[in-house]
Order: C-alpha cells, then sequence, then structure tokens
C-alpha cells in the first residue's frame, strides 16, 4: 500500500480519512489520517482491508452509496 498527501483512506464500511502526512519516503504505512466524520487527527497502519483512493477520483465508502 502506498500514499500521497492527499489521497483518501478508506476503512471497513464508511470511515473515511484524507492522508495528512506520510512518514516514509516511499509512501508507506503508517499515515498521518484526518477522519471526516469528526476532524480527529491520527497515526493509523492501515490492516490489509483497507484502500487507498488517490485524490481526485470518486470515493465510495460501501455503505448505502455515500461518497467523500
Amino acid at each position: 500500500m502506498r500514499a500521497r498527501i492527499g489521497d483518501w483512506l478508506v476503512v471497513g464500511e464508511g470511515r473515511v480519512g484524507q492522508v495528512v502526512g506520510v512518514r516514509s519516503a516511499d509512501g508507506s504505512p503508517p499515515y498521518i489520517i484526518k477522519w471526516l466524520k469528526d476532524g480527529h487527527i491520527a497515526m493509523v497502519f492501515p490492516d490489509p482491508y483497507a484502500r487507498i483512493i488517490p485524490t481526485g477520483e470518486p470515493v465510495t465508502t460501501g455503505d448505502s452509496g455515500d461518497a467523500a
């Protein structure tokens, strides 16, 4: 998994956050994520079921068609 600042992280059903920090030069985890739901900022080590959506692509969360 690789990410850049501005990409989206989708975890499970409906949990979406924006990548606001990437600690490694190659874009590997952990990432600094700002969660959309509450604005909380956290360092995240995504699990194998998480997805990175590049900036500019539509983000669907999988729960009733919601999008970011």
